[in-house]
Order: structure tokens, then C-alpha cells, then sequence
């Protein structure tokens, strides 16, 4: 089965993202820096196939869009859904083919972004 991978530098957001889609029956990998993120992705043969990515905007090292971008060289097909608290930080996205959505949005809704994703 693919797994999802998952990135935010906030424990509580990390923590509460992973129980609900470890509880729709997801497999979940996480990261809380962008730079671990990057090593998973290269390391991808590792933990089986890599199905989607959902990653927070706002992080110390590197932000969303920065992540992306290096994202997109490792691996450009992967669907990408972004979250943030910040609605105009959309536009840099532009191009990187990501779905993304403002904070706070349901658990049901995160489930279901994902599992379309998986299913692109």
C-alpha cells in the first residue's frame, strides 16, 4: 500500500494528523523538518511506495513552497497537498501542482484530499 507522507514542525499538528489517517486505515509516514523530509523522499525505496505528501507552509528551516520545489527534483508526480493557516501564501505555490487548503479544515476532509490523492 502507499504511504502518505507527512510534515510539519509542530508536535501537536504532527501528532493529530497522523492519528486521523492512521485511523482511516492510512500508512503514515512523518517528518518535522523539511531536511528529514527530503532525506525520506530520497530514501524512498526504503518504505515502500510514496503515494502522497502532506506538508505544512510555515516552517523554521525552509518553507512549504521551498520544500516543494526540492521535492519536485526528487520527485515530480507525487500529489502534494499543502496546509495553512496563511491564505496568501497560496500564490507560491503556482506551478508545483499542489492542492492547497486553509487551516483549520475537518479530519474528514484531510482523509479525503488524501485519499483521492492516492487514488490520482
Amino acid at each position: 500500500m502507499p504511504h502518505v507522507l507527512l510534515i510539519d514542525d509542530n508536535p501537536v499538528q504532527l501528532h493529530i494528523r497522523e492519528a486521523v489517517l492512521r485511523d482511516a486505515g492510512l500508512e503514515v509516514r512523518v517528518a518535522n523538518t523539511a531536511a528529514r523530509a527530503l532525506e525520506i523522499l530520497r530514501d524512498g525505496t526504503e518504505h515502500g511506495e510514496l503515494g502522497a505528501v502532506v506538508t505544512d507552509h510555515v516552517m523554521p528551516e525552509t518553507s512549504g513552497s521551498e520544500l516543494v520545489t526540492e521535492l519536485r527534483k526528487v520527485n515530480p508526480t507525487v500529489p502534494v497537498i499543502v496546509v495553512s493557516g496563511l491564505p496568501e501564501a497560496e500564490p507560491e505555490y503556482e506551478g508545483l501542482n499542489v492542492v492547497f487548503r486553509q487551516k483549520p479544515f475537518p479530519p474528514p476532509e484531510l482523509i479525503a484530499l488524501v485519499r483521492q490523492a492516492l487514488n490520482a
